[in-house]
């Protein structure tokens, strides 16, 4: 009997080991409620993206980069003589046309701009002069970082208070005297339009301009989201 004996004291031995000095067993809680809160809030959308395009065909590599250079280095000009509308360069590719029997017809290349502006008249202006050489890619709206911290911050002092009403409708409901937090996380999440084609009117036959697109923002929603924990106190 007595080597039973210790090899169960040597085993407790190795486990009061095991525990960090000073250390106590974490004291159970009880009558925990998960609670979760959330807001929203529609904010205008203040910021346009926008793409253009050329893609050219040749049959010599060299002549259709040179075309294609001189379009966009002109489209970069205007774009960048226009006031309140920031642009930058895009993609650009060339790639081999093949003809049957795998036989080389010539090149197919293109390449692209992207502007972006908050004053919408400039930049539908700027768009519908560049369409006369360019193709309109892609057309987006959203809101823009400062507006999009602004609505984030506001809306976390009301995420904050909705979380608070919650609990005090789960400690009521628990007939608590009161309740401790335990826990609070945020979180925040942005639901933008999903980005649009646009076809512009085309202007009289005799006149290679075309007319500026007619631009509707529309809103994105802001939501914060509160989550966490309480413990309603007895």
């Amino acid at each position: 009997m007595l080597k039973p004996i210790l090899s169960g004291a040597v085993a407790g031995c190795f486990l009061v080991a095991a525990l960090p000095a000073g250390a106590a067993e974490p004291s159970a809680r009880y009558n925990t409620v998960e609670l979760q809160a959330e807001v929203q809030r529609e904010v205008q959308n203040d910021l346009l993206n926008a793409s253009l395009y050329v893609e050219l065909s040749d049959p010599s590599p060299a002549a259709l980069a040179n075309a294609i250079n001189k379009r966009i280095n002109e489209a970069l000009r205007v774009a960048k003589e226009t006031k309140g509308v920031t642009v930058r360069s895009g993609g650009n590719q060339t790639y081999p046309v093949y003809a049957k029997d795998n036989v080389l017809q010539g090149w197919r290349g293109r390449a692209e701009i992207r502007i972006e502006s908050k004053d919408f008249e400039a930049a539908s202006s700027l768009i519908g002069k560049l369409q006369a050489g360019m193709q309109l890619g892609n057309l987006s709206f959203t809101v823009s970082p400062e507006a999009r911290r602004a609505a984030e911050n506001e809306l976390i002092t009301e995420a904050i208070a909705a979380f608070k009403a919650r609990a005090e409708i789960a400690k009521a409901a628990l007939a608590g005297r009161g309740y401790k937090l335990q826990r609070l996380n945020l979180a925040n999440r942005y639901n933008g339009p999903p980005p649009r084609p646009l076809v512009a009117r085309m202007a009289t036959s005799t006149s290679s301009e075309v007319a500026a697109p007619s631009l509707e923002a529309g809103a994105s929603t802001v939501v914060v989201t509160a989550t966490g924990a309480i413990e309603v106190l007895d």
